[in-house]
């Protein structure tokens, strides 16, 4: 029963008919969705080998211990690669995102068709995953860092674009007016009434996608795109186990750094 306010305080009434059907309506085709989705999944699934599961996990989990240490002096370059890949491919990604941003932005933008086009670059970018556009940059370039870093590029695109054109078409327009009072161009009014207002929003947003960024480079080598996930596929396919945990504990000690730095400068930032 719905709490209703009045006048003379919460009532509580009673839903109608029809409002009892059409929720129980919402549960019966959301229970049938789900039906329905896990007996596709259950058509697809061996399901012996998920009985058998634990036990590989257990299995794979004691050789994986302790890990080879020793491992560590081929992984520094690696390591570098990955912090190589999220950095230029987010510069990348920054250059081309501001002049997105501006042309989807409804108070900069110069014609409804760029709009739409820039709104279409946005979508696109973000639609695909970056392990997907790394996987078809390595057929046209091979494989590599620069196929890496361009995947982080396009992928990074779409994200700090939508975040910046919403920072433009949020900004205080009273300081666009007061510039345009003086007869300023409309290149000077963006220039000085609308980039200092989004400045410290585009410095958060390339730090907060570098972090992003620095956790999706690692996976890249999975499909040749260079980094520490090029050395992770390779310990996987030869069953190196004690390296792959290695691997795994540079991964995450990269991704905590990355992350505290990310913190600290968005924190000086804002």
């Amino acid at each position: 029963m719905p709490l209703i306010e009045t006048s003379d305080g919460p009532d509580w009434r009673r839903r109608t008919t029809k409002q009892e059907f059409m929720i129980w309506f919402g549960w019966l085709i959301g229970t049938a969705i789900v039906v329905y989705a896990f007996h596709l999944i259950s058509e697809k699934t061996i399901w012996f080998f998920v009985q058998d599961a634990g036990t590989q996990a257990m299995d794979i989990g004691t050789r994986m211990v302790p890990p080879k240490i020793s491992y560590m002096d081929k992984l520094w370059l690696p390591v570098w690669d990955t912090l190589n890949i999220a950095t230029l491919g987010t510069v990348i990604a920054l250059i081309i995102a501001v002049p997105v941003a501006f042309a989807a932005a409804r108070n900069t933008t110069p014609h409804p068709i760029i709009r739409a086009t820039a709104l279409l670059v946005i979508v696109s970018s973000r639609s695909v995953n970056s392990l997907i556009w790394a996987l078809m940059l390595v057929f046209i370039f091979g494989p590599g860092v620069l196929a890496g870093t361009i995947a982080i590029g396009l992928r990074s695109i779409g994200f700090c674009a939508k975040l910046l054109y919403e920072a433009i078409e949020e900004i205080d327009h009273t300081q666009v007016e007061a510039i345009e009072a003086t007869g300023a161009s409309r290149a000077q009014q963006i220039l000085f009434g609308i980039v200092p207002q989004v400045l410290p929003t585009f410095a958060g947003v390339g730090v907060f996608r570098w972090d992003i960024n620095i956790r999706e480079s690692t996976i890249l080598g999975l499909v040749g795109a260079g980094g520490i996930g090029l050395q992770l596929n390779g310990s996987i396919n030869t069953l190196a186990w004690t390296q792959v945990s290695m691997i795994l504990l540079v991964i995450f000690v990269t991704v905590l750094i990355s992350e505290w730095v990310s913190a600290k400068v968005r924190h000086a930032i804002i």
